[in-house]
């Protein structure tokens, strides 16, 4: 088991602790699997959470957005953040509507965004950011323009507080319900990738890029 991070008054898990993880590579293979993030931050008083898509490298977070957006904006200030990450594996239908629940893993994670000024730096992150999403599409397309790369912004999060919450399992009913004649169990769930469908403004001719045929998740 890899070194865990030490829980925190922020990180620790008290509703339902004996779901709560805290082993690095644990939180690590939660974040690898995923490739959309939730970022909160508060404006002016205001929380704001948004979603984007994001990538691991050692230990930290990249994720990106237009250097104009009002989340950009206020963590190139070095706002602070909480970076959280959901994998929903199973719906868990109980007995009672009371305990139905959900097989999930999730991730938070608590630090301070800072800008990426190099440029290498940044083509770098933004393709391993790609490569989360679709691995090898970044060698397949055409590489961005220094007009691109000024409208957006790439900001790096290190991981030093953190921990996970995970679910799996049957339902948990309450005894005398076990008696209903009422089915229960766990419906797992999957992310599963569909037929590919052209760009109907295609206009040259190409066969489907390695990135789409081998294309999966997990």
């Amino acid at each position: 088991m890899s070194e865990p991070f030490p829980p925190t008054s922020r990180t620790r898990v008290v509703r339902e602790a004996n779901r709560a993880v805290y082993d690095r590579e644990a939180i690590y293979q939660i974040l690898d699997e995923a490739f959309v993030c939730h970022v909160g931050f508060t404006s002016g008083g205001q929380p704001f959470v948004i979603p984007t898509m994001f990538a691991r490298v050692g230990d930290a977070i990249f994720f990106h957005g237009s250097a104009a957006s009002r989340m950009l904006r206020n963590l190139s200030a070095g706002v602070r953040v909480c970076v959280t990450v959901t994998l929903v594996d199973a719906l868990v239908l109980a007995r009672s509507i009371f305990h139905h629940s959900m097989n999930y893993r999730s991730v938070m994670v608590l630090g301070t965004a800072t800008l990426i000024e190099d440029r290498g730096e940044k083509l770098e992150a933004l393709r391993v950011i790609s490569d989360n999403l679709i691995h090898g599409r970044w060698d397949e397309v055409r590489q961005p323009t220094e007009q691109e790369l000024k409208a957006t912004a790439v900001m790096k999060v290190p991981i030093k507080e953190a921990s996970a919450k995970i679910r799996t399992g049957p339902p948990k009913d309450d005894t005398e319900d076990y008696d209903l004649p009422i089915w229960a169990g766990v419906l797992p769930l999957i992310t599963r990738a569909q037929q590919p469908v052209i760009d109907p403004a295609m206009r040259m001719k190409a066969d489907l890029p390695a990135s789409v045929k081998k294309y999966g998740r997990g």
